[in-house]
């Protein structure tokens, strides 16, 4: 049986194995790295967002409310907040001396959001069968058409259709199940 991630959380309080806390890590650690990385471009900072969102779990546990939304989007909301820290920091430093300007506040959370639902978006394509992933990524990544895919797989046109209807709908489901564009 899966224990939910809403139950290990209220368990951690009670823990002293620490296993909830390894279990949540053993699930999102890997995904939650990979966003850092990708916000970053740094592997060292995006080890230290991942340690610093689970130390913030392990010790801010009683915070989590599940009636406000999943393990994830709060687990996610401590590394954006702790990469926005970092970002902030980072242009603190004098630009002149690096050469670099100063990005605006604005744009680092702009572009944070973005980055955050593009890794979102590529996790949840991941959840595709490979059929529907294929199809979804023809069409919407390299802009071919229904026909043009057909075409492409050797596939019937209507079978096609069919898989992109399928696939929409599923990654629906799943981004709503991620509590994407909420």
């Amino acid at each position: 049986m899966t224990v939910s991630d809403a139950q290990l959380i209220g368990r951690l309080a009670n823990d002293p194995t620490g296993e909830g806390l390894r279990t949540l890590y053993r699930r999102y650690a890997g995904e939650l790295y990979g966003f850092a990385l990708n916000s970053l471009n740094d592997r060292g900072l995006a080890e230290e967002v991942v340690q610093d969102a689970f130390t913030s779990v392990w010790r801010h546990a009683d915070r989590f409310d599940p009636e406000i939304g999943s393990f994830r989007t709060w687990l996610y909301g401590l590394a954006r907040n702790r990469i926005v820290d970092m970002r902030r920091r980072a242009s603190v430093r004098p630009a002149v001396a690096a050469g670099e300007e100063v990005e605006e506040r604005g744009e680092v959370d702009r572009s944070l959001d973005e980055a955050m639902l593009r890794w979102q978006i590529a996790s949840a394509l991941t959840r595709l069968s490979p059929d529907h992933r294929e199809v979804i990524r023809m069409a919407h990544f390299q802009a071919l058409t229904m026909r043009e895919i057909a075409a492409a797989l050797g596939l019937p046109l209507g079978t096609v259709k069919s898989r992109s209807y399928y696939a929409l709908r599923h990654l629906r489901l799943v981004l709503d199940e991620m509590e994407v564009g909420r």
